[in-house]
């Protein structure tokens, strides 16, 4: 039996290949069958001593399934410790209930792979009221990586105007906005943003002023619908902005967003590489590996 050995849900493959050849150790895929009434069979790859699966969470309510049905078969034929990489993790956005009878699904989640993995890695989980991600995840070790370190090395790299304006689409933007613009040695501002439903928001700038006329980095963790990030260009083009890019960290809008984007002024879409998405542009690989490697050990044979 391998020490260590890396395992990914079918969409996570190319990302988890490329961590897994990064890490020194092999690399196998979830199988995942549905059968016509809906219901998943799932066939783990063979088993390690500690077994890393690697699943990005978007559209997550089968990879849940998936994840417990092949620690089932991971633990039975062998594998003591269990990595779970999930480098956009779902269901975090509901830590509170708003309205009577609403479910509170960070709980649930966060109980329910606590009993199933001994550790969790995650990036730029989108927390709100919880302070830590070791509180949604009781009893086992949980890490939230920051994405801002490396978006900052990408930027650095190309010609960035040094008259960029960082800017975020919500109070919830500010610690990512402030982060990346203390990085870079550049202005930054937040929105105001007033929500009207899951698609529908409205963005005003307090110092409108200071965008007139210079080019904007847009920058926010999560992009579900793209709703926000369109509004937010045109409120931008309003105020005089000379160009607007867009910098998000978990791409979840559907691919054929990406097209409205463009057409509200957006003049390029990056993302990293938290979900497989057409964005994608910045690799995650160097902080998953290094928070990876404490797992990684020399090879036993059974």
């Amino acid at each position: 039996m391998n020490r260590t050995a890396l395992q990914c849900l079918p969409d996570g493959g190319k990302d988890g290949e490329r961590l897994a050849a990064q890490l020194g150790v092999p690399v196998h895929e979830i199988a995942v069958h549905r059968f016509p009434d809906g219901e998943l069979r799932v066939t783990a790859g063979p088993a390690a001593a500690t077994t890393i699966i690697y699943a990005p969470l978007h559209q997550p309510n089968e990879k849940l399934l998936a994840i417990l049905f092949a620690a089932e078969a991971l633990r039975r034929e062998g594998t003591k410790r269990l990595v779970l990489v999930a480098p956009y993790l779902c269901y975090m956005r509901q830590d509170a209930v708003f309205h009577g009878g609403e479910a509170i699904s960070q709980r649930v989640v966060g109980a329910l792979l606590a009993k199933t993995v001994d550790r969790v890695i995650t990036v730029d989980a989108h927390l709100h009221r919880t302070n830590t991600l070791q509180g949604v995840f009781p009893g086992i070790e949980a890490d939230n990586l920051a994405a801002m370190p490396v978006i900052a090395d990408a930027l650095q790299a190309t010609s960035l105007d040094p008259a960029t304006v960082v800017v975020g689409p919500d109070a919830e933007s500010r610690q990512w906005v402030s982060d990346l613009a203390g990085r870079l040695g550049l202005a930054h501002l937040v929105a105001e943003k007033k929500r009207h439903s899951d698609r529908s928001v409205s963005i005003s700038f307090a110092d409108p002023a200071i965008l007139a006329g210079r080019p904007v980095l847009l920058v926010d963790d999560i992009a579900s619908s793209g709703g926000t990030l369109i509004s937010c260009a045109k409120a931008l083009a309003e105020v005089g902005a000379m160009a607007v890019d867009v910098i998000v960290t978990h791409a979840l809008f559907p691919a054929d967003t990406t097209d409205a984007l463009l057409r509200a002024g957006i003049r390029s879409v990056r993302s990293t590489h938290t979900v497989p998405h057409p964005t994608n542009a910045i690799r995650l690989d160097g902080i998953l590996s290094a928070a990876l490697r404490p797992e990684i050990g020399g090879e036993e044979t059974a």
